[in-house]
């Protein structure tokens, strides 16, 4: 091989092999604030590590909110509206957390199948909720309203009503849903 072509090779070899350090070294520096995100059916089907930081999203159980007079110490349900995994707490909660209240808790799983939350985090307003939570509740929600079982045959009527748009059609199902 001809001098000037090794010379090359070995530069472009060097090169290679110093990005190749510099991927290495950034995904050893991500690791350690990767947070995986699982659902209440998840964690209790075992198919969640143990001892690693993840995220567990849900809802807040209604009346399962027990707070420690003496400390700060929390502890409350979330489901999935499948299943239901207890989360421990120090600290104090936001000011949005309440029962039935979209929320995000990081934190580690204990053996006991626990959750020991490091940080929880609720959800700002009535209609943000974060795509992971939103995905893993929405076949849940569907099956708990089942809208076409709560309308009436009648609906039909109800359609010269619809041609003022969506807003239109959204007041019907809100009525036939409160009736």
């Amino acid at each position: 091989m001809h001098p000037l072509r090794r010379r090359k090779l070995a530069v472009i070899i060097g090169i290679l092999l110093l990005i190749a350090l510099a991927a290495g070294l950034v995904l050893y520096a991500l690791r350690q604030n990767i947070s995986l995100f699982f659902t209440p059916s998840q964690i209790v089907a075992g198919s969640v590590p143990t001892l690693n930081s993840i995220r567990v999203g849900g809802v807040v159980v209604k009346g399962s909110i027990q707070r420690d007079p003496n400390s700060l110490d929390v502890q409350f349900k979330l489901t999935d509206y499948a299943q239901t995994v207890t989360i421990k707490y120090q600290g104090v909660l936001p000011d949005l957390f309440r029962e039935e209240q979209g929320v995000i808790a990081q934190g580690t799983l204990q053996d006991d199948l626990s959750f020991q939350a490091t940080q929880v985090l609720a959800k700002h307003d009535e209609n943000y909720m974060p795509p992971e939570v939103k995905a893993s509740l929405q076949p849940k929600l569907l099956e708990k309203i089942s809208l076409p079982t709560r309308l009436s045959h009648n609906s039909l009527a109800d359609v010269p009503r619809l041609d003022r748009g969506i807003q239109g059609a959204r007041s019907v199902v809100a009525e036939k849903l409160t009736s």
